[in-house]
């Protein structure tokens, strides 16, 4: 990051700056939910299914910020992103009702998913592909920086003041801090100016992992601290306590996993990753004791940063830059497609089978990804490339 800082100073900073604080707020957003949702206002495993789903609708809109970056540049989008995600946390603190939590949840998710796409487009487009994985893994751990001061103000105040004022007060932190970024937006002047939104063939492995790791991922964020929760009364700070764990840990491990993307290379990353998954989902699905799923949830976190390796993968067989948001938005959209339809369908699966249905589900969709993986291959594009399935100028 520092040859990055050398050469784009102002696109570092404004790299840097933003996600600090977008992290903030959606991790102060993480580590309340469940216990605000369940202790003020009374939801059960399947309301949470669908407040979860609902959750997700921004995310399977995320090709939006494809369209967006046609007319408005990604760091524009970043800002306008911080902004509105503040306001979510925000109106969230005034929730007395679930039709309420819904809507303060849908404004937050908006900002926090068109937020990923278009940072991870700037970063892509500056940094050189043999950098960028360490470059990645460093941007990411300082999410993990954002996670962990936003896990000690949970940690401090939550009991103190209150989930609501709590998050009346962050909320009011994230969206001013996003308005203060606008002024900033013209950082990623050196982007290339032109954007298409552009399909290829090439990249059906890629669209067809970020499906997968769309239905894991929900799968465990949903229905994993739910689980602690709902079955084992586990109190805010003790979700707190493992929120700060897992930020330290990211603190560094993300960076780590940066390192070894850039040494082993991403098929032999993920393969390690989902390799791990298989027993970490049967783990939850059978093993009651407690400090036990406290170590599972601790390793699937540190594990969710090995999904880094899928964005450097695309970026090495991307054919031009212009197409990169798109797809990365186009990716962020298949990945929801799952997140939609996961949280109420193992809602529905925990209500009927019971809470071990989930993450059995869980463990044969990983093990689907462990195989597919094993085609991912590295290679230049050359001439013969096939004709792009869909394009806007």
């Amino acid at each position: 990051m520092i040859e990055l800082f050398r050469k784009h100073r102002r696109t570092t900073i404004y790299l840097v700056a933003s996600n600090l604080i977008l992290y903030f707020g959606f991790r102060i957003w993480q580590a309340m939910f469940n216990n605000f949702a369940v202790e003020e206002i009374g939801i059960g495993a399947g309301s949470i299914g669908w407040i979860q789903s609902f959750r997700e609708i921004p995310g399977l809109l995320g090709v939006m910020a494809g369209v967006l970056a046609l007319v408005l540049s990604e760091t524009r989008i970043m800002a306008f992103s911080v902004t509105m995600l503040g306001v979510g946390v925000l109106l969230m603190g005034q929730a007395e009702t679930i039709t309420f939590l819904l809507i303060s949840t849908f404004l937050m998710s908006i900002g926090f998913h068109f937020f990923g796409p278009s940072s991870t487009s700037v970063l892509l487009m500056t940094a050189g592909k043999e950098q960028t994985p360490k470059i990645l893994g460093q941007l990411r751990s300082l999410g993990a920086i954002s996670a962990l001061a936003a896990t000690i103000a949970v940690y401090l105040f939550a009991s103190r003041i209150g989930y609501r004022q709590l998050f009346t007060i962050v909320g009011v932190i994230v969206a001013t801090g996003g308005l203060l970024l606008l002024p900033f937006s013209r950082s990623g002047d050196h982007l290339p100016q032109k954007r298409k939104i552009i399909l290829r063939r090439e990249y059906w492995l890629f669209y067809l992992l970020a499906f997968l790791m769309g239905s894991r991922r929900h799968i465990f964020t949903t229905f994993a601290i739910f689980l602690l929760v709902k079955n084992h009364q586990i109190s805010v700070d003790t979700t707190a306590t493992l929120f700060l764990i897992n930020s330290i840990i990211n603190t560094y491990a993300l960076q780590a996993v940066g390192r070894m993307v850039s040494k082993v290379g991403e098929r032999w990353i993920l393969s390690a990753a989902f390799g791990t998954l298989i027993f970490i989902f049967l783990g939850y699905a059978f093993v009651d004791y407690l400090p036990v799923l406290f170590v599972f949830y601790i390793v699937d976190n540190v594990l969710f940063g090995f999904n880094l390796a899928l964005t450097t993968y695309f970026q090495k067989i991307a054919v031009t830059p212009e197409e990169i948001t798109s797809n990365l938005s186009f990716q962020q959209t298949i990945n929801h497609i799952a997140a939609v339809i996961v949280p109420v369908a193992g809602g529905a699966i925990w209500v009927t089978y019971g809470a071990q249905a989930p993450f059995i589900a869980g463990a044969i969709l990983v093990t689907v990804s462990l195989i597919l993986v094993q085609f991912m291959r590295i290679k230049q594009p050359d001439s013969e490339i096939s004709s792009p399935m869909s394009i806007a100028d």
